[in-house]
């Protein structure tokens, strides 16, 4: 049996329920370990999967990086979550755009990603 930190396998039965979602979104601890196991199991399920990478750590900047290298070969896509959050948005006519702007611009730490 292969080693599955993401739980996939036990929560198949409420991503099945919820087919109308094609796309999943993911951030957390450990990108090395849980958050790429969990993306490429959700790839190989047929789901698109977003992964936040200035929302997702590992103990190590080198884990992180190789982890995110990985996932973008097995079809994940990176991005951050300024991207995301606009994204979501769906534009400056969201009824919210000016408080998620706010949240936006307070900043976060540099990434160390580039």
């Amino acid at each position: 049996q292969r080693y599955g930190s993401s739980g996939i396998n036990a929560e198949y039965g409420y991503l099945e329920d919820k087919k109308t979602r094609k796309s999943i979104v993911l951030f957390g601890i450990e990108a090395h370990v849980c958050v790429q196991q969990t993306a490429i199991d959700l790839i190989s399920l047929g789901y698109e999967v977003h992964v936040i990478v200035d929302a997702t750590s590992s103990r190590t900047d080198t884990d992180r990086v190789f982890a995110f290298q990985r996932m973008r070969q097995a079809g994940v896509f990176l991005t951050t979550s300024e991207s995301m959050i606009l994204t979501l948005a769906g534009g400056s006519d969201h009824p919210h755009f000016k408080q998620l702007q706010n949240i936006i611009k307070t900043g976060a730490e540099d990434t160390k990603l580039l």
